[in-house]
């Protein structure tokens, strides 16, 4: 099988990670089998997670995780307490920059992986709800499709 890996090219934490590791995805309609994490060794099992997830599930920036010795996530033994969000602009009209500098001006942290996808961050569950009050009230309008970053 040919492995698809989603890669971070800008890491909102670059300055503080040392080591890539990578996460196992479903692979569904886009075909990528894995993505590419960087991270802040913290000894041999255990990394802090340095960027924001654009397709694993249940990972957030700043989480602790052990990994395997081919460098693959296997569990979150600590969460950060953050969240993620990923949106995605379907439509070249769509008003990203708009909502992107509307989404700045609240301190959340972005992470592009196309023109049209971008993982947020937010720091704290009630910060979590100011976003998720943005991001609906904008795709109620047409302007994106977003969903969170966990599945339990």
């Amino acid at each position: 099988m040919h492995v698809r890996e989603a890669v971070h090219s800008d890491p909102v934490w670059r300055d503080r990670a040392d080591f890539i590791i990578a996460a196992s995805i479903d692979p569904g309609s886009t075909g990528i089998t894995t993505e590419q994490l960087w991270a802040r060794r913290l000894d041999d099992e255990r990394l802090e997670l340095c960027c924001i997830p654009f397709f694993a599930y249940d990972l957030a920036l700043g989480d602790t995780v052990e990994v395997d010795a081919e460098h693959l996530v296997t569990r979150v033994v600590e969460a950060s307490g953050r969240y993620v969000f990923r949106v995605h602009f379907e439509r070249p009209e769509q008003p990203r920059d708009e909502v992107m500098d509307q989404l700045a001006g609240m301190d959340v942290l972005a992470e592009w992986s196309s023109d049209s996808l971008v993982a947020l961050d937010a720091r704290d569950e009630p910060h979590a709800q100011q976003v998720a009050d943005v991001l609906q009230e904008r795709e109620d309008r047409g302007h994106l499709v977003f969903e969170t970053g966990r599945q339990r």
